[in-house]
This record gives C-alpha cells, sequence and structure tokens, in this order.
C-alpha cells in the first residue's frame, strides 16, 4: 500500500497521463505522429531533480514537466498542452485511490473469510447476549460473528461503491470549460487508465466523490473499532470469554508479569479514530472557493496516504486477530449460569400470557421474583415454583420448559442460512 503514495508511482502516472494526452491529440492531428514517439521513448523523470526545480518553482506539476522535458527535448513543447495542473494531479489521485481501493478490497475479503470461519466454528456455542451491559438472553458466538460477517460484506460492498465513485479524471482545462483541449482527449486518457470522464467539473473534480471515499474507510475503520471493542470486553478477567491469542515470550506489562492485555484491539481503537478524523477532513474539502482553490490539496496529501495505509494496515492486523482468537466455551457456560436462571424471564413471561394473563399482571409476576433473586439470590426457578401466583398458571413442569436453553437458540441455523446464503 505505501508503495501507492512514493513519488515514483505518482510521477509515473502523472506521466502516463501527459503520454495518453499526447497520444489522444496525435489522432485528432493536433500533436505530429513524431513527437509522440519521441515523447514515448525518451520521457522519464528523476524524483530529485524534481525536487531541485520545484526549490526554484515553487510548483510541482512544472517542476515536474520541466524535468521530464530535459530528457524529451524538442518535443517537450506538446507536453502538457492545453492542461491545467489539476488535470493532472486529479487523475491521478484517482488511480492511485483505486489502487489503494483494491488493496483495501482484498483484505475486506480476508477478513470476511477468517470471520466465516469463527462463525461456523461457534454456531452452536451457547453465550450471553448482553444489552446495556447487563445479561440480557442466550445467544450463540457463532451469532457474534455472524453480525460482523455481515457488516464486512457491507463494507466490501461500500468500499466497491466508493472505488467507482472515486474512479473519475477529468482533462476539461482551466476551468472545466475544455476551452483549449477537445472533450475526446479526457475520454481517451480515461478510457486507457481505467477510470471514467467526469460529466462536468471545474478547474478540479468534486470534492463529494473523495468524501464518499474517506467516509467509507472511516466505516471500514469503525466497524473494525467496534469488533475490538467486543473482544476487549470479553477478554476482561471476569468475563474472560476470548481472548487474544498471546504468543510464547510475549509480555503484557513491565511492571506486572502476569498480564496478557488486548493490545491489538486496542491499536485497533485508537487507529479508528485517526481515520474518522480524516473523513471529517475530507468532507471540509467539498466548499473550495468558485472554480476551486488550493485549501484542498495539502489535507489529501496527509489524508489519502494516511487512512489507506492505516485501513489496510488494521484489516490485515483484524484478520490475523480473529483467525488466531482463543474462545473459552466453559467460560461462557459458567457466565450463562451467573443469574441462576434470570435469562429466561421472557419464556416464562411469554408463558403466563398465552395462559390468559394480560402483560402487565404477567410482567409484574415475573419481576416480582426476578428482583429477589437479584437482591437475595436463590434459583430463579425455584422461586417461580413457591410462587402461589405463577403456579395458578403455570405447573413446575411447564416452567422448566421454559428454562431450555436449546428452545432459546432454535433459529440460530435459520439465521445462517439467511447470512450465508452462498
Amino acid at each position: 500500500m505505501s508503495s501507492i503514495w512514493e513519488p515514483e508511482n505518482k510521477f509515473g502516472i502523472w506521466l502516463k497521463i501527459e503520454i495518453l494526452a499526447c497520444e489522444a491529440l496525435s489522432k485528432r492531428g493536433e500533436v505530429p505522429s513524431e513527437a509522440v514517439a519521441i515523447i514515448k521513448k525518451k520521457a522519464r523523470f528523476d524524483v530529485a531533480r524534481i525536487d531541485e526545480i520545484e526549490k526554484e518553482v515553487k510548483h510541482d506539476v512544472i517542476a515536474f514537466l520541466t524535468c521530464v522535458s530535459e530528457y524529451v527535448g524538442e518535443a517537450g513543447r506538446f507536453l502538457h498542452l492545453g492542461m491545467t495542473s489539476s488535470d493532472v494531479l486529479d487523475t491521478a489521485l484517482a488511480v492511485q485511490l483505486k489502487q489503494a481501493a483494491d488493496l483495501i478490497l482484498g483484505e475486506l475479503e480476508a477478513l470476511r473469510a477468517a470471520i466465516r470461519k469463527q462463525a461456523f466454528q461457534h454456531k452452536d456455542t451457547p453465550m450471553i447476549g448482553r444489552s446495556h451491559g447487563i445479561h440480557a438472553e442466550p445467544i450463540t458466538f457463532g451469532l457474534k460473528m455472524a453480525v460482523w460477517y455481515e457488516e464486512t460484506v457491507r463494507n466490501i460492498e461500500r468500499m466497491k461503491r466508493a472505488r467507482d465513485r472515486v474512479a473519475h479524471g477529468q482533462i476539461s482545462g482551466a476551468v472545466g470549460t475544455f476551452a483549449c483541449i477537445d472533450p475526446e482527449v479526457e475520454e481517451y486518457v480515461c478510457r486507457k487508465l481505467g477510470l471514467k470522464s467526469c460529466p462536468v467539473s471545474t478547474q478540479v473534480i468534486q470534492r463529494d466523490r473523495h468524501a464518499e471515499f474517506f467516509a467509507t474507510l472511516a466505516i471500514i475503520a469503525s466497524s473494525l473499532d467496534k469488533f475490538a471493542i467486543e473482544i476487549r470486553h470479553l477478554q476482561r478477567t471476569e468475563v474472560l470469554e476470548a481472548e487474544e491469542y498471546f504468543s510464547s515470550g510475549q509480555k503484557g506489562s513491565s511492571a506486572m508479569p502476569h498480564k496478557r492485555n488486548p493490545i491489538v484491539s486496542e491499536q485497533m481503537s485508537g487507529l479508528a479514530r485517526l481515520v474518522r478524523g480524516n473523513a471529517l477532513a475530507a468532507m471540509e474539502n467539498m466548499p473550495l472557493w468558485h472554480e476551486r482553490d488550493i485549501s484542498h490539496s495539502s489535507v489529501e496529501r496527509v489524508i489519502g496516504p494516511d487512512s489507506t495505509i492505516l485501513v489496510h494496515y488494521m484489516l490485515r492486523r483484524m484478520a490475523r486477530l480473529i483467525e488466531n482468537l482463543v474462545v473459552y466455551p466453559k467460560n461462557m457456560q459458567k457466565n450463562l449460569d451467573l443469574t441462576h436462571g434470570l435469562i429466561f424471564s421472557q419464556s416464562v413471561l411469554l408463558a403466563l400470557v398465552r395462559k390468559g394473563l394480560s402483560r402487565e399482571e404477567a410482567y409484574r409476576l415475573v419481576q416480582r421474583n426476578a428482583m429477589q433473586v437479584w437482591e437475595k439470590g436463590g434459583d430463579f426457578l425455584e422461586r417461580l415454583k413457591k410462587d402461589k401466583d405463577v403456579a395458578r398458571h403455570l405447573s413446575g413442569r411447564d416452567l422448566e420448559k421454559e428454562f431450555n436453553l436449546k428452545s432459546q437458540l432454535k433459529n440460530i441455523d435459520r439465521i445462517f442460512k439467511r447470512v450465508f446464503k452462498k
């Protein structure tokens, strides 16, 4: 990923754009074919020389063109004919972002595969579901992974849309009117680069396209942050239902030799903040003065490499984390039993409703017994059996049927069929 943002790749794309524009102009009879042949044969650049020239001219595209012309000679006068700097800059950026998107999509696919493997491995591994951090009702660890899988599928779709949105180029001149260059040149250059032509542009490609791209990266990073926070919670000593792999020789704390910390997950949460911040910067780039200013340029020189490299890195790290995630089914079962059956309260509530009680009355009876378990301890099922008001409607055997873990999880297979259609 980092090589996409190296000067060699950037200037290489610039040179390709300039040569393609010359080819298109030649086909129109506006540049001699002999000159194009010379340009294609001799055109090259030297990064150090470009930097040297830029120190004097204070303009990167002019420095680049001057450097290339030193190699090309007289035919260099046909370079950049009818074009403006942003024609090169914005079209090249589109190529770079498309290249970056392709790599990110590859890592998203790898993450999806890692999550899928864990989902099926633990499809029937029961654990407690939590809402507000409090025990709610049973789920399976595989179901948790299925949720992450589906979200990753959506992120793949988002990334593909964002790639298509940003993969647009322009060769439209100083203010987008094609006053000095024909639209056919733009169409030719973009087609050869695997881009689409912007239907309309000013001196720049409109930055809503880029804002969507960086917002998509922020959503992906936020998904990874979400997964990471869940792992951090599950790794807490009091919970310990899942844990990041701790390799031999790894150390968790300089002071406490016993520590095994969720360092990768915490890293994901930290880096996601940067990517989200960069998305805001991309949105701030949208409102420019009139047909253009360059307030967006300095921002993109930072957020382009930073966000794509970060998200690429984060995806690779998260895929490896999930592949090697240590899962503790026994601890999951232990935590399921912590509340002594309170997790079946809704089943009892609905059983009473089916017996003819109003929902309000049924709720009152179940909650009365649940609060006694919270406050005084004891077993929820046994308390319900001893409650005369409950016993009028549900026998001991009726109640026992409602404390059935398998019944709670009876639709897991159906959910998996919906998620993993293929």
